[in-house]
């Protein structure tokens, strides 16, 4: 099987395994771990921050984020297709008790003036603003990235407005090779950033918070009420050094794919290749007589797995696991599906 559902379907490669049994451990939850410690430390500094903290997943990592940013009863600004609002399963009102407002969704394609105008100061009765989420890359966005100078003007924004900005940099290191913005660059603009080892990175679990030495202390308490101490951590954390060490510049080779993928795809009128900029290739069905579901089914019998992401739209993603042959194969097998039904 050709597996093109997601970037996070990786296994670790044969280096990794090894350093993973290599690490030295200690106990996480003491703050004793100290390969967590290392890898923790290594992050902050690639965003230019003072601390880091490892958690499980990045759903936990976002949740967290948001509830050092956002009191109960107060509210988060994000895009309508934000991961944080779609894929989280409610868990900003579940468990931060966060009330959430969105913007209408345009992927990457943030206006700032627009967001200046959502935000509510703090009285009665309106429920405040206290922090802006944005999603880097944009994953329903088709793997978009937003430019550094929005953020930029987004952050100028929060900083005036006394509002706090996140962002759900899942697949930031994606941003970090299409555009040749240092991370730092990145940090620079967030008070706080959520960053995934398991999306494009291979590493099997993790994901880091980022942001100043308090707020991650603060946030060491809140991993621990959500059930995320972690023991003997590292042999986990020691996948997602090895992965910062030696996958972040091969991304490119995905984004190379994705797009020799969409160049194949473009004359069926699916997929526009100016826009796939990452790993990321949205196919947009609504001229086909096949739905997203319907395209996946026929795709797997074939050999070659995607995701519906919405009634019309699958979506393709390249990664660390897929080769030139794969992709070949995708072509051949997509391509005569969508051929036969366009």
């Amino acid at each position: 099987m050709v597996d093109l559902r997601s970037d996070t379907v990786t296994r670790p490669t044969a280096a990794m395994r090894e350093a993973m049994a290599a690490a030295p451990v200690g106990d996480d939850v003491f703050g004793d771990d100290p390969t967590v410690l290392a890898l923790e430390e290594h992050v902050a500094g690639l965003f230019g921050h003072e601390a880091a903290l490892f958690a499980p997943s990045g759903t936990m990592a976002n949740q967290i984020a948001l509830q050092l940013h956002v009191q109960p009863g107060s509210e988060l600004l994000a895009g309508a297709d934000a991961h944080v609002v779609t894929y989280e399963l409610g868990a900003a009102a579940v468990l931060g008790g966060i009330s959430t407002r969105t913007w209408p969704s345009v992927g990457a394609d943030l206006d700032v003036e627009q967001i200046a105008g959502m935000i509510r100061p703090v009285g009665y009765p309106s429920v405040p603003t206290r922090a802006i989420a944005v999603e880097q890359t944009h994953n329903l966005g088709g793997g978009s990235v937003v430019p550094l100078s929005v953020l930029r003007d987004l952050r100028d924004l929060s900083e005036k407005s006394g509002v706090g900005l996140h962002c759900d940099g899942a697949r930031i290191w994606h941003a970090h090779v299409a555009d040749c913005v240092p991370l730092a660059e990145y940090g620079a603009v967030f008070d706080t950033l959520s960053v995934c080892l398991s999306k494009g990175l291979g590493a099997p679990v993790g994901s880091l918070i980022v942001g100043s030495r308090e707020r991650m202390a603060q946030a060491r308490v809140i991993r621990k009420r959500l059930g995320g101490g972690m023991r003997q951590v590292g042999i986990l954390a020691a996948a997602g050094l090895h992965a910062l060490e030696n996958h972040i510049d091969r991304l490119a080779d995905d984004h190379a794919r994705a797009r020799r993928l969409a160049e194949a795809l473009a004359p069926l009128g699916v997929v526009d290749p100016s826009k796939v900029r990452t790993n990321l290739v949205p196919l947009d069905l609504s001229k086909s007589s096949l739905d997203a579901p319907t395209l996946t089914g026929l795709a797997a019998k074939q050999g070659v797995l995607i995701s519906p992401m919405l009634p019309s739209v699958a979506r393709v993603v390249t990664h660390l696991d897929i080769d030139d042959e794969g992709l070949d194969q995708a072509i051949v097998v997509l391509g005569g599906l969508l051929s036969a039904e366009l």
